[in-house]
């Protein structure tokens, strides 16, 4: 870095962009004081700079063209925040090659191109930081790197989207449809107009590639794992989690070890109300991690938004600027863990719905197919008998094998007295 200002270049003025702006508007002097040193954000890059951002700017920082940054040697840090996979690659490695620092949120950009950026990082002795890609404004990604660097980890869970907790929080505490919560998120700005990527889980899974690699050492394409998501979730599971088993239904990131085996999967579960992680609610986000000196750690606070993210990144450059002497503290991924368990073959308890026309037999001959997987019933409840009508037939089992379940569900599935696609939900 230069001897006395840091200067900063900033790649991307949109939401989280003008957060960055406004943090350090509103925060310079005290960020100057802790890292002693003058801090410039020298230049701002977008391809609009024309529209009001709302937050104060000198308009002779802004441009266009993204070479007045990496092209330049007084800029130290670049950050960059238009997010996807390219450009964005190309300018942080090309920022990297340059000399320069690199700070971004682009999850999706890390969990496919991991090695390649720590790679780049490491030959060029510089150092990337992305606090703000996992958890928003909650400090997660240093803590489970550093603080809990002397532990084993032996388990992560995380409610990491704040869009799908929003709408499973509203479902349960308003006793509303999932269509028209949705609807009313993508009104507050919480959900895109397509909210496919947050509530069928992919945005879960990228942030939980990165959780599993500071977790475990280990990298896992999204394609090699299980990843669900809450589209297929009624009102009626939310009911009967909450009254019959004092649960509520969160969409969960899981990351654990059990024999040996790395278990990494996405998908709606079971939550006990006495579970921290039951009390996650709204837009915010929280992970549970285990270790095997420390115990169970909680991190909770606001997975998303302009000004929690925009702490994050800032947070970045200053430790940055703080701990310039030290090596590249992220590398290409040195496998901990050798085998990645087949969703198949893990463990679980099942909460299952069954829609069944209502008449004599229908409950022995789901039950005698459960049997036969070697599925034990814990608990059957039908709501309402309406004889000849299709009602629902809530099951829960004790812990079994999830090749199995899906047998038996298919089976079930193909009785004629089921009427419709048997939901099963996971218990934690």
């Amino acid at each position: 870095m230069t001897d006395n200002a840091v200067n900063i270049g900033l790649i991307g003025f949109g939401t989280i962009g003008s957060g960055v702006v406004e943090t350090l508007n509103m925060n310079l002097p005290l960020i100057e004081e802790k890292v002693g040193r003058k801090v410039n954000l020298k230049k701002i890059v977008d391809l609009d700079i024309k529209t009001d951002r709302g937050v104060e700017v000198d308009p002779d920082i802004l441009s266009v063209d993204v070479k007045e940054i990496l092209d330049d040697p007084e800029i130290d840090i670049v950050i960059e925040l238009i997010g996807g996979y390219q450009p964005a690659l190309n300018f942080i490695l090309e920022a990297m090659d340059k000399g320069k620092h690199v700070v971004t949120a682009n999850k999706a950009l890390l969990a496919k191109h991991w090695d390649e950026i720590m790679e780049s990082s490491q030959e060029n002795k510089v150092r990337v930081c992305f606090e703000a890609s996992v958890g928003g404004g909650i400090p997660l990604l240093k803590p489970l790197n550093e603080s809990l660097a002397a532990n084993n980890i032996q388990s992560i869970y995380g409610i990491i989207n704040g869009t799908a907790n929003y709408i499973l929080t509203k479902m349960d505490e308003e006793s509303r449809d999932f269509e028209e919560v949705l609807k009313e998120a993508q009104e507050k700005g919480y959900a895109e107009q397509d909210p496919t990527f947050d509530i069928e889980g992919h945005d879960t899974a990228q942030k939980l590639i990165i959780l599993a690699i500071l977790g475990f050492g280990v990298y896992v394409e999204q394609e090699k794992f299980h990843v669900e998501g809450i589209s297929s979730i009624t009102l009626e599971d939310i009911e009967f989690a909450r009254e019959e088993l004092g649960c509520c239904i969160k969409l969960l990131a899981i990351s654990r070890i059990t024999d040996g085996e790395l278990d990494l999967r996405v998908h709606p579960t079971l939550v006990n109300e006495k579970h921290l992680l039951s009390s996650v609610n709204d837009v915010f986000n929280g992970v549970y991690i285990t270790g095997d000196v420390v115990g169970p750690v909680m991190m909770y606070g606001p997975g998303a938004g302009m000004m929690p993210t925009a702490s994050a990144v800032v947070g970045d450059c200053i430790s940055l600027i703080e701990e310039n002497d030290r090596p590249a503290a992220y590398g290409p991924v040195k496998t901990r863990v050798t085998k990645i368990k087949d969703i198949h073959d893990i463990k679980s308890r099942y909460y299952l719905r069954i829609t069944a026309i209502d008449k004599p037999g229908v409950l022995h001959e789901i039950s005698g197919i459960l049997s036969d997987l070697n599925i034990s019933i814990e608990s059957v409840s039908q709501k309402r008998r309406e004889e000849g009508l299709e009602v629902p037939i809530f099951i829960v089992t004790h812990e079994s094998l999830e090749k199995n379940m899906r047998e038996a569900l298919k089976r079930i599935d193909e009785l004629d007295m089921v009427k419709d696609r048997t939901i099963f939900i996971r218990l934690l």
